[in-house]
């Protein structure tokens, strides 16, 4: 990474400052952050951003072909097929591993990619605050970068409020998700309230009049023409939610993204992709017979999230395991071999996720790279949800020295 900011860091560091850090987000969101937040932003020099700002547009070009889209459009359940969806989501996620290619050099290796939002907000906020606590420390610049191709702070905040509010009046969009007051992704939800007006609500708090949708907000019943959809397929399956609607009726509201997308692009789109930072991905049911050198694999669900149920250490017993009927829902992955991003100042290698975040407005006709969010690891697993007993590991960003505001 950039070895020289990294250097700086560290000659300024305390858990003084870190602990003013997650003060100050905490306030900022309302409520202690539930989830980890770590020890240090990673500091992305700007030939490592090219790298990873290419690769991820790469993918995200082939993703975008017709003729791909076409083909994975069989990946919607018939229960979920709504009908409707633009030609292109408004948001997708590709994120990386920091690796080495054979010649030493940092390098972006696909882990898995979503058409579903991510912690948009919550990333500029944790930025605001690292740029806060550490702009005026010795050594350390006054200015500090998250937007890709040059954005300022103001365009990025207009396309991102453009990407989820459209030309509505925010009352009239609501971040849709399960009981979001409970969600770990609260201070998102927070971020997005606080920045664009638009407030997260349950589905169990709507009403529905034939296809239109509304709500009730201080006594007002308000309608609701956009959906800034953050519900988790597989969690409101689980937890048989009761929804006021199914996800594949047709309501006179627009979705931020179209539900179909979840399905369409996915871990899935993965086994068509070709591109060097893309690894060898196989569905479990297309396997002629179980590769003996299991411990290059990973065995992952295709429609999890947040990690669950990825097993890194399968054995030919985990792959028999999965039943018949279930197997076309499994891939066995290429193993990525994380490399060491830094080195913290007792010297433990950390190993980093780098999410690169798509938008896209109504009128745009292609995707705009914007950010990125990262995790930080010292373990087996990558995510908040994993390493909690290690120091320097968690949620972070990808910062860089900037100019202007």
């Amino acid at each position: 990474m950039d070895s020289e900011v990294r250097a700086r860091f560290h000659k300024v560091w305390s858990p003084d400052l870190v602990a003013r850090v997650r003060g100050d987000l905490d306030r900022r969101i309302g409520r202690p952050c539930p989830f980890p937040i770590a020890e240090t932003p990673l500091f992305l020099p700007a030939d490592l951003r090219e790298r990873f700002a290419s690769a991820a547009e790469d993918i995200v070009a082939q993703l975008s072909r017709p003729a791909f889209i076409a083909a994975h459009e069989a990946s919607i359940p018939p229960q979920y097929a709504m009908g409707g969806r633009k030609d292109l989501p408004h948001v997708a996620q590709i994120d990386f591993a920091v690796a080495r290619d054979a010649d030493g050099r940092l390098v972006p290796r696909l882990v898995e990619l979503q058409g579903f939002p991510s912690l948009y907000a919550f990333q500029i906020m944790l930025t605001d605050v690292w740029a806060t606590h550490l702009s005026g420390l010795p050594g350390l610049p006054e200015r500090w970068g998250l937007f890709f191709h040059g954005r300022r702070r103001h365009e990025a905040m207009a396309l991102l409020r453009d990407t989820i509010v459209g030309t509505h009046d925010p009352e009239e969009v609501i971040l849709l998700d399960l009981a979001p007051d409970e969600q770990k992704t609260f201070p998102d939800f927070a971020a997005t309230q606080r920045w664009f007006g638009v407030d997260a609500v349950c589905p169990s708090d709507l009403k529905r009049d034939g296809d239109r949708i509304y709500r009730v907000k201080d006594g007002k019943t308000i309608r609701v023409r956009r959906f800034y959809h953050r519900i988790i397929i597989d969690e409101m399956e689980r937890k048989a939610f009761p929804m006021p609607f199914k996800l594949n009726e047709r309501l006179d509201v627009e979705w931020v993204p179209h539900p179909e997308w979840w399905w369409i692009w996915s871990k899935r789109s993965m086994l068509d992709l070709e591109h060097e930072a893309v690894p060898k991905t196989t569905l479990v049911s297309e396997l002629d017979e179980t590769p003996a050198d299991l411990s290059n694999y990973v065995l992952k669900p295709l429609w999890s999230f947040a990690g669950g149920g990825v097993n890194v250490d399968p054995t030919p017993e985990d792959v028999a395991a999965i039943p018949a009927d279930q197997r076309s829902g499994w891939v066995l992955q290429e193993k990525i071999r994380y490399a060491d991003a830094f080195q913290t100042p007792d010297g433990n290698g950390v190993k980093a996720e780098v999410r690169m975040m798509f938008v896209r407005r109504d009128r745009d006709t292609k995707m705009q790279l914007l950010m990125n969010l990262v995790r930080l690891s010292r373990g087996k697993m990558i995510g908040v949800n994993f390493n909690r007993d290690l120091p320097w590991t968690g949620a972070s960003v990808g910062m860089w020295p900037a100019e202007g505001p």
